[in-house]
Order: C-alpha cells, then sequence, then structure tokens
C-alpha cells in the first residue's frame, strides 16, 4: 500500500508518504525536480537502472525527466516527504 497526503502551493507542492512493507513504487518520470527525505524506514530507489538506499534522516534529489521508482524492502513502514517544483497534484503513474 502507498499513501500520500500533501498540499499544493504557487510554486512548489509537497507529499507525505507512507509505503508499508513489500509495497512499490513503479519506475515513472515527470517534468518536476523532486526533492525529498526519509523520516522512518528504509526505502530502496531505482534510479536510472542503479539502486540506492535511502534511510531515516536521508535526502535525495531526482532531477525533472529522471525514469525513477521505489520499494521497501524492509520489515518497516516507510514514510517520507517530498517536495516538488513546479507544484505536482498527483503522481502521475497513480491516475
Amino acid at each position: 500500500m502507498f499513501l500520500t497526503q500533501g498540499a499544493v502551493g504557487e510554486d512548489t507542492s509537497i507529499q507525505r508518504f507512507v509505503i508499508d512493507p513489500g509495497a512499490e513504487v513503479p519506475e515513472h518520470d515527470h517534468p518536476h525536480e523532486q526533492i525529498g527525505a526519509v523520516t522512518e524506514g528504509a526505502l530502496t530507489f531505482v534510479v536510472d537502472g542503479e539502486e540506492l538506499v535511502v534511510e531515516a534522516g536521508d535526502t535525495y534529489s531526482i532531477p525533472g525527466g529522471e525514469p525513477h521508482g521505489a520499494r521497501n524492502d524492509g520489515d518497516e513502514t516507510v514514510v517520507g516527504y517530498d517536495i516538488f517544483s513546479p507544484p505536482r497534484a498527483n503522481p502521475d503513474w497513480r491516475e
């Protein structure tokens, strides 16, 4: 399960995400620059075919147009925040 909550401003948006153990965000891309932080758990990002584990307290940046996905390989729920510029109301891959 993958849940988001967020707010959209004039120039940026923020989304809180919650990803259960075993859940996955499929590979996708979007024109928005994405900056984020994991606050609980550990998330495995796949960016341009390379894997990177981002743990609680870590931050990350993904340029607009860069194919990426993520998955929770751990036993605990992952919680974090994504910030997008320009604003992004809904993840494209969930529509």
